[in-house]
């Protein structure tokens, strides 16, 4: 099965001008309302389930017959509640920790750590719940749940502003309270007699009058959000009220910064009354109205594989009611790809950076695909390179297959040159990371020929 839509949009890629072209391709169905797709940095695809499984699609493309992980009977299950969220450990290859984000019974948000059954990595360990953090619900909607490690090693979350319509407690401004917010935790380093830390550098860390998990704040429902590692760049789209859904985008490490909520939808102004002035807010870098049945929207990714040219450096969005899918560029402009017969609800990335998205009503994963492939002499030495250990602490060591290697440069997520080596000339090259800071990199690696390939890098 196939869904197919062309669509035009140019955009700049080694001297040439490429028409984009978006497509999707059913990948695996007869899941029961999915609502996340996630990796742990294996060929492996797991596949979050509101009712509160946790199921694992192979390399093979089979599922497993037995959940990951299986707590159907501690969730509410239904319309915006359930299991809501997963993520997996950085270090998850050596401890076997991920988190979830799910609703209680009595309509509550828990965000737990669970751990891998050590002897079966198909299955979790379903009595290892380390309770993290959890805050109440005022209401059954607007309950955001996306779970996310960001560059530093420190856990995201998306919370809503509490549901109903409007915010009729203005929660979303209210420092006071978790809700309507984007918050930040230190699950690495526990303190203060909780199961995690606060990090130094949140906005409000020792301000007794706020709530110091607080990243960022002034958010109706932040439903998916995702950091774009190689633009420097945090995505976060948020939920509209009644006409506009929005998109925004900030430099990775621009903490405290409020979106504007309940005091604008979007660009526009909905209750102002006691609000910051505008010179103070963060209005969204694009937006869409409800016209042509959109109702709400689902955040994606930039486009960071290496399969497709033509869609390199989109960031990807869609509606869950008119079936919208679309990409916003560097620029903010949107380009819509038209209108599936299904409700998205997520996407989702593998190892190799493909994307995949989800509709919950037909409980299928669909490949989201460009139309130009990557020529392969383009990227001959990705499959020729290897990079070890990683992640590393000491040394790093490159090595080509069939040619000598020329220079090699490492990167900060900011985008900064922090390590360079020219004229190796060599099939081989130890580097020291000594004097680097634990973190996410990237590697720049060219060969003599002039052929390159960017790999993340892992420093402890």
């Amino acid at each position: 099965m196939k869904k197919f839509l062309p669509s035009l949009l140019f955009l700049f890629l080694s001297g040439f001008v490429l028409a984009q072209n978006v497509s999707i391709e059913l990948f695996k169905s007869g899941f029961s309302d999915p609502l996340s797709l996630q990796n742990a940095n294996d060929d492996r695809l797991f596949i979050v389930e509101q009712g509160g499984k946790i199921k694992i699609i192979q390399a093979d493309g089979t599922v497993n017959a037995t959940p990951f992980l299986n707590i159907s009977g501690q969730i509410a299950n239904g319309n915006e509640q359930g299991l809501l969220g997963l993520a997996f450990h950085p270090d998850y290859a050596n401890n076997g920790y991920f988190f979830v984000n799910y609703v209680k019974p009595n309509g509550d948000t828990q965000i737990s750590r669970f751990s891998v059954d050590p002897t079966n990595p198909d299955l979790a360990n379903p009595n290892s719940e380390l309770p993290i953090i959890g805050y109440s619900q005022p209401f059954a909607n607007h309950n955001g749940g996306n779970l996310v490690f960001g560059p530093e090693g420190y856990l995201y979350i998306s919370s809503g502003d509490g549901g109903s319509g409007g915010d009729p407690g203005n929660r979303a401004q209210n420092i006071n309270t978790l809700l309507g917010k984007l918050l930040r935790i230190d699950i690495n380093n526990p303190s203060g007699g909780n199961n995690y830390g606060i990090p130094t550098d949140n906005p409000f860390f020792g301000n007794v009058n706020a709530k110091q998990e607080i990243y960022a704040y002034g958010l109706r429902n932040p439903w998916r959000f995702s950091f774009d590692f190689i633009g420097n760049k945090l995505w976060i789209a948020d939920v509209g009220q009644g006409n506009l859904e929005e998109i925004n985008r900030v430099d990775i490490g621009n903490a405290g910064l409020n979106y504007g909520w309940r005091c604008y939808e979007g660009s526009q102004p909905f209750n102002t009354e006691n609000c910051p002035p505008q010179s103070e807010l963060t209005f969204p870098i694009a937006e869409y109205t409800h016209a042509n049945g959109n109702c709400s929207i689902t955040g994606g990714f930039v486009y960071r594989g290496s399969k497709y040219s033509d869609i390199a450096g989109f960031y990807f969005f869609a509606d869950y009611c008119s079936g919208l899918i679309g990409t916003v560029d560097s620029a903010g402009n949107i380009m819509e790809h038209g209108n599936f017969s299904a409700r998205w609800v997520s996407f989702g990335e593998d190892i190799n950076k493909e994307l995949y998205i989800i509709d919950i009503n037909g409980g299928d994963i669909y490949k989201v695909k460009g139309g130009q492939i990557v020529r392969i002499e383009d990227f001959s030495i990705e499959n020729s390179l290897r990079m070890h250990p990683n992640p590393a602490s000491g040394n790093v060591v490159f090595s080509l297959k069939d040619e000598n290697l020329q220079n090699i440069q490492i990167f900060d997520i900011r985008g900064s040159l922090v390590f360079s080596e020219e004229n190796i000339s060599s099939n081989e090259k130890t580097i020291s990371i000594e004097i680097l800071n634990s973190g996410i990199y990237f590697t720049k690696v060219t060969s003599e020929k002039g052929q390159t390939a960017v790999k993340k890098l892992i420093v402890q």
